[in-house]
């Protein structure tokens, strides 16, 4: 056998009759990896996993492969691309493979092997197209984690005039909501994994976290935190309580202005934002990071980031912020529910006294749920500003805690600094995720926040305390919450209407006038994008910008049209769910309509 053949499959060999083995590239833990040759005799990256080494984890609950299942519906310029997937019988071994369109180009790792970067722009482009892919992922409506985003897992297609970032390898990639059992360590470098990732807690700002320290090795020529624990590999258990231990001391910027050509100093604020150690103090999308790297937000400077706490607690700050701004008067579109909400909320909220005199109930708090990327987060702060109340914004991050009582303790804390400012609204982003229905399977210490939050949420609103849940998955709240008295009030946050899609379009590109080219026709970019969400519309922005850059051209309306073809729009039955899920909500007899869901909710 040729020496190049150390793989299980040799050369020549005929996959289901379809692809011919041409080339062994490398063997993996659980996969090897090889490039075959097409009946259409175009080449593609074939990985054969060994269903037998395989960790229970890689598989949903009907046995299917997860790296195959994500892959087969993603479709993104920055992932790589699913061509073909099937299962085959070798030496009486039985195997599943994934066949991907070919890359041509290298990985990342290979590249800065070879040669460092030499500017912050090509950095900047690296990192953003990467950021572009994992802001798709996080935004589908089932989000993916990734959970494996390494200098070896970025590949770099040489293919175009300029080389473009694309992320491959799914073999540690998770859906969102899975439970903490699902979350494999073994087999991943820790140099790039997030500190809460040992504890198997996984989300979107974890990702960006490893974007974080890729961004350092790139700068750096290692990753974060790296000099005391390459030694300490053979021990798993050593080697995570080396990096926790690491982690707690202030991370060092040696000196790099006079090697990158371009650099500025501001780099250095995002850096340390996206690796600080707690995911709530990290950027919060890949969108917010991207604005960083193009100027367009301010980041503030932290003299060291966040230490990991040690102590017996885990307490978590609570930041009370002043709502100021333009209130509904910034989102435009959405006009049946802003009324609703003014009707039913808002006007109760303002005039306590009013309602007093007619007998209305003060309301305790509500749900806003619909499909990811809808802008609830963006809804909710200007709600609070429409009311004029003070604003507390929280996630499940923010106050859930390894420690026992520790959650009870953050979640007490959030209402009595919310009484001290009243009146306050607290904002719980992925409330899901903190108030689990108690009859699942959920943990014994999620079943005592659900406890802890009912009892903090007696009779909050005569306290001058709202509360505001975001969900994507309302019908996953315990339903306790979902009570008179509590979360009462539910509101459905649909896509965006043509008339906010347009507005997206307009406040992205405004933004960007000195490159933006004349003849922009916002209509045209609304319609393209019905059943797109807002996160998916500002994707479709930045891409067009980065793909504008590497050119030195002005982003154009082909331009932003071709960017669009390559993006999803949010799938039909997966809104069909959300009408189920709505009716639901409103009581109503649950069956599937062809018609759009009317935003608002049922008394």
């Amino acid at each position: 056998m040729d020496n190049f053949f150390k793989g299980i499959l040799p050369k020549n060999f005929s996959v289901d009759e379809k692809y011919s083995v041409v080339l062994f590239i490398k063997q993996g833990s659980n996969a090897g990896t090889y490039r075959v040759k097409g009946k259409d005799g175009k080449l593609y990256l074939l990985k054969l996993f060994n269903y037998a080494k395989l960790h229970r984890s890689a598989f949903d609950s009907e046995n299917n492969l997860l790296e195959i299942k994500f892959l087969k519906s993603i479709k993104h310029p920055n992932i790589v691309s699913f061509k073909d997937s099937g299962e085959l019988i070798y030496e009486g071994k039985k195997f599943g493979y994934l066949v991907l369109n070919f890359i041509a180009g290298e990985t990342l790792a290979e590249k800065i092997s070879r040669e460092k970067i030499e500017s912050l722009y090509d950095l900047k482009q690296i990192i953003s197209a990467v950021l572009n892919g994992l802001n798709y992922l996080h935004s589908l409506p089932e989000p993916i984690i990734h959970n494996e985003i390494t200098p070896q897992n970025i590949m770099l297609d040489l293919s175009g005039d300029i080389p473009q970032a694309k992320i491959i390898d799914f073999g540690f990639a998770r859906s969102f909501h899975q439970s903490s059992k699902a979350y494999n360590k073994e087999g991943l470098n820790l140099n790039y994994v997030a500190s809460e990732c040992f504890n198997s807690f996984y989300s979107p700002q974890s990702d960006l976290f490893s974007v974080g320290a890729v961004m350092y090795h790139l700068l750096y020529g290692m990753p974060p935190w790296f000099k005391a624990i390459s030694k300490f590999k053979a021990d798993r258990t050593k080697t995570e309580d080396i990096i926790i231990e690491e982690r707690k001391k202030p991370i060092s910027f040696p000196k790099v202005s006079e090697d990158i050509i371009d650099f500025d100093e501001s780099i250095l604020k995002i850096l340390k934002k996206s690796l600080q150690q707690y995911p709530e103090n990290r950027f919060q999308s890949g969108n917010e990071f991207i604005k960083a790297l193009n100027g367009e937000i301010e980041i503030d400077d932290v003299d060291t980031v966040q230490k990991v706490r040690s102590d017996n607690k885990d307490e978590k700050k609570i930041i009370t912020q002043k709502a100021k701004g333009k209130g509904f008067d910034a989102i435009a579109g959405l006009d049946d529910l802003k009324n609703e909400m003014r009707r039913s909320v808002i006007d109760v909220l303002q005039n306590p006294e009013k309602a007093e005199r007619y007998g209305a109930k003060l309301p305790n708090g509500m749900v806003l749920y619909g499909p990811p990327g809808c802008g609830k987060t963006f809804f909710a702060k200007h709600f609070a500003e429409e009311v004029g109340f003070n604003f507390i914004l929280s996630t499940p991050s923010t106050l859930k805690s390894r420690y026992v009582n520790a959650t009870q303790e953050n979640i007490a804390k959030m209402f009595e600094d919310a009484e001290k400012n009243a009146p306050t609204i607290i904002f719980i982003d992925e409330i899901n995720e903190l108030l689990p229905n108690r009859d699942s399977d959920s943990h014994e210490m999620a079943k005592s926040a659900v406890n802890e939050m009912l009892a903090q949420m007696d009779r909050t609103g005569e306290k001058g305390i709202f509360i505001i849940g975001a969900t994507n998955y309302p019908d996953m709240i315990d339903p306790a919450m979902l009570r008179s008295g509590r979360l009462e009030k539910k509101f459905y946050l649909p896509p965006p209407d043509f008339k906010l899609r347009k507005a997206l379009f307009e406040m992205s590109l405004n933004i960007r006038k000195k490159v933006l080219d004349f003849g922009i026709d916002y209509d045209r970019l609304s319609n393209l994008t019905e059943n797109y969400v807002s996160s998916d519309i500002e994707s479709i922005v930045n891409e067009a910008t980065s793909i504008a850059m590497a050119d030195d051209s002005r982003i154009t309306m082909n331009l932003l049209e071709n960017v669009i073809k390559s993006f999803k729009p949010f799938p039909k039955e997966e809104l069909r769910k959300y009408q189920t899920i709505k009716a639901k909500m409103d009581g109503e007899n649950i069956e599937h309509k062809n018609e759009r869901p009317r935003i608002g909710f049922k008394h």
